[in-house]
């Protein structure tokens, strides 16, 4: 149990909730039309890049 609680305090860093928080929006922002899929895709290509890059970093 002290394993899961573990990982879940490692998900909740500020990059990952910044993570969760900005995919959120444009998945809103794309649903109502208000971002074309393209930009949809470039933004959240970027943004999960920029986070998993961080992430490899930090566990080289």
């Amino acid at each position: 149990m002290s394993e899961i609680i573990s990982k879940v305090a490692k998900l909740i860093d500020v990059k990952s909730l910044v993570t969760l928080i900005l995919t959120v929006c444009f998945i809103y922002l794309s649903v109502t039309g208000n971002v074309t899929g393209q930009e949809f895709l470039t933004i959240f290509t970027i943004v999960i890049g920029f986070y998993f890059g961080t992430q490899y970093e930090k566990n080289r």
